[in-house]
């Protein structure tokens, strides 16, 4: 029914391409292709319902991209490459005439900064070509956007509070790894944090305003709000919202070896000099800290991330709280990868379903909240990761 192809190797494209190998009576052809082709090829050599092709493309390079879309003709492409790369990949799809789909916004290389304007800017191009780019649909952001959807239709008349809480209740055993890239999830958490309120968004100093949360399965864990690009889109497509934040865990531990990591400039995205050669020290530190897509084997625990929503249903307040829980291990034993790559790589794969099914459908570029709720939660549980809801309950925020 549709060719697809997913571009990155590392864990998420790993899911990806084997989430996409398990559902090949709707995905006939599938090509995995990256900077690194033997990284796709071992990731190929490990699939054994179907064939995957592999290719070697410079993501970074329009003129590459389009050639090999050319040649191969994709329908949907998947991006699970950096995010600096998503620019470069919607213009290639756009020469070729494919469709898109990506897992978090784009962000410039040598700036920190997380918003949607510049992918969409390209609202009329895709609309015009007939082509559709489906933004953001991984986890958060992605299933929580889609949760909120799914709350505005069955369970609210409006939403007032939205407050996204991401857990990684799991241990890797190393005294301080990243959960994906750490050149990208490093610079996510040392960045300022914002939240919206009143019309207004306001930003906070790092890890500045935290709070313990209670997690399913889990229990207690302190998280601190951060910002998180779902935030931007959600307060726009919901303009009921008068609050909307974002919050994630993390241990002491994991925040004294950061703080360290800020203070002595490993955490840097300047060039420094360093015996006549350039070095980004953010780069630098990605090669001597463990591999996130090695964590997996050891890796135990579960992950646990929703939204927990207060708002209006039929004249009366009413709270809500939707999420997923991940074990750690179970992710390994299907794909070998850990639940965080796992959590990012079937929503891409589900939403991947719904565009090739018809479910999902349009012209031009879409945040998920956009789309349907229904059919992406129902294949979502069918494809691994079930997901849960209380109406009523405590969700441990005031107004």
């Amino acid at each position: 029914m549709a060719r697809i192809l997913i571009i990155g190797a590392g864990g998420v494209g790993t899911v990806v391409a084997k989430k996409v190998a398990q559902n090949h009576d709707v995905f006939t052809n599938i090509m995995l292709a990256s900077r690194t082709k033997s990284k796709c090829d071992k990731i190929a050599s490990e699939i054994k319902e179907v064939k995957i092709e592999t290719a070697q493309v410079d993501a970074d390079n329009v003129s590459e991209l389009v050639a090999l879309f050319t040649q191969w003709k994709p329908d949907l492409v998947i991006n699970v490459a950096l995010p600096y790369q998503d620019l470069t990949i919607m213009e290639a799809c756009l020469e070729a005439k494919c469709n898109y789909l990506d897992t978090a916004n784009y962000e410039p290389r040598d700036e920190a900064k997380y918003q949607y304007s510049w992918q969409w800017a390209y609202q009329d191009r895709f609309k015009e070509a007939g082509l559709m780019a489906i933004l953001g649909c991984g986890f958060d952001p992605g299933v929580t956007s889609v949760f909120t959807a799914y709350a505005a239709k069955h369970h609210f008349d409006e939403i007032h509070y939205l407050d996204i809480v991401d857990c990684n209740g799991g241990d890797h055993h190393k005294a301080f790894a990243t959960n994906f890239n750490p050149e990208i999830n490093i610079r996510e958490i040392t960045q300022k944090g914002k939240y919206y309120q009143d019309g207004e968004w306001h930003e906070t100093e790092p890890q500045e305003i935290h709070k313990t949360l209670h997690y399913p399965g889990v229990g207690p864990r302190e998280s601190y709000l951060l910002y998180h690009e779902e935030l931007e889109s959600l307060v726009k497509n919901y303009p009921t919202l008068r609050r909307a934040r974002f919050w994630m865990t993390f241990s002491e531990e994991y925040l004294t070896h950061l703080r360290v990591i800020q203070n002595i400039g490993m955490a840097g995205i300047e060039p420094i000099n360093y015996n006549g050669m350039e070095i980004v020290p953010i780069q630098f530190l990605k090669a001597v800290l463990p591999n996130p897509q090695e964590l997996g084997h050891d890796y135990t625990g579960e992950t646990s991330i929703g939204c927990r929503i207060r708002g209006i249903k039929d004249g009366k307040e009413r709270t809500y709280y939707i999420w997923n829980n991940c074990s750690h291990q179970a992710a390994y034993r299907e794909t070998g990868t850990q639940g965080v790559s796992y959590t990012t790589g079937v929503p891409a794969t589900t939403g991947a379903l719904m565009f090739a099914k018809g479910l999902w459908k349009g012209a031009g570029v879409f945040n998920v909240e956009e789309f349907d709720p229904d059919p992406f939660l129902e294949e979502l549980a069918k494809q691994g990761l079930p997901w849960h809801e209380t109406i009523d309950a405590d969700i441990e925020f005031e107004k």
